[in-house]
């Protein structure tokens, strides 16, 4: 039985709604789902911490649009990210998408929580 790993966790709050979308250490970013919010948006965490030289963490927002998903936010956060100090809104900091088709506004921020059983330093 493996330990569990640490997790990414992004507050999401789009149509004053809020939810936390986590993620996962991948090998493989090609595999990561998608997380629909609301109708339109699309949400997706790419948490690769291995191999030293591809860690990172990724956040990608997508439009739901009719023709497919369409990109409209992608960030990259390195990993370890580094540690925010005093701040309410993770190593993100408060991040807004905004969509202009159908005028809509999407935020979010993340953090990193640790193993279980790790040692907080």
């Amino acid at each position: 039985m493996s330990a569990p790993a640490e997790t990414v966790g992004c507050h999401v709050t789009y149509g004053g709604a809020s939810r936390l979308v986590e993620a996962r250490p991948v090998a493989s970013p090609y595999s990561v789902p998608v997380t629909e919010i609301g109708s339109y948006f699309l949400f997706r965490i790419v948490f690769q911490n291995e191999p030293a030289e591809l860690a990172a963490i990724k956040v990608y927002v997508l439009a739901a649009r009719d023709n497919g998903p369409t990109p409209i936010h992608q960030a990259t956060y390195p990993y370890p990210p580094p540690a925010a100090k005093n701040s309410l809104y993770g190593f993100t900091g408060l991040n807004h998408v905004y969509e202009s088709l159908r005028d809509g506004e999407l935020q979010y921020w993340c953090g990193l929580s640790p193993a279980a059983g790790a040692e907080e330093s």
